[in-house]
């Protein structure tokens, strides 16, 4: 049996091939949402043992924080588009309670603001987000988010 991580990626494999062919113009590829959603996942697994959280919730959420761009294909406002889709989502994968739903869709919407504290969950979906990009080369381009980045390469020791 596959545990929900797996499932839920899959879904959202699924999810994203249904725009392969709709010739939309996206402000990210559709490649780089199907790279992006497992890679960020893993970093934000170890983040999550590492920080004493919830490591498959956190995977998870991960997994579908860009959820507002894959249904838009616009990066401007996606974390507060992907709230109300990403619950419908969530929900009908049928492996979350109604408070992880929750959880989830709110830890996806807050993503974006890099400079505001949420809780533990939060955190760690915007670490890695930022560090899952740089591990790709591509760089923080606001303050809040070069900030974020340097304090997780420090906490990391890679820096």
């Amino acid at each position: 049996m596959m545990n929900r991580i797996f499932t839920i990626q899959s879904k959202l494999l699924e999810k994203i091939a249904e725009y392969d062919c709709d010739n939309q113009e996206r402000d990210w590829p559709l490649e780089w949402e199907r790279i992006h959603m497992i890679s960020c996942a893993k970093v934000g697994h170890f983040l999550a043992l590492k920080r004493g959280v919830d490591a498959e919730l956190a995977a998870i959420a991960c997994s579908v924080h860009d959820y507002g761009r894959i249904v838009t294909g616009r990066q401007k406002n996606h974390a507060t588009a992907a709230y109300e889709p990403l619950k419908t989502f969530l929900a009908a994968a049928g492996k979350f309670t109604a408070d992880e739903v929750e959880i989830l869709a709110q830890a996806a919407r807050v993503h974006s603001n890099k400079d505001e504290v949420g809780s533990p969950l939060e955190e760690v979906i915007k670490d890695a987000d930022v560090l899952d990009c740089y591990q790709y080369g591509i760089l923080p381009e606001r303050e809040e988010q070069k900030k974020r980045l340097d304090c997780v390469l420090t906490e990391l020791n890679i820096k």
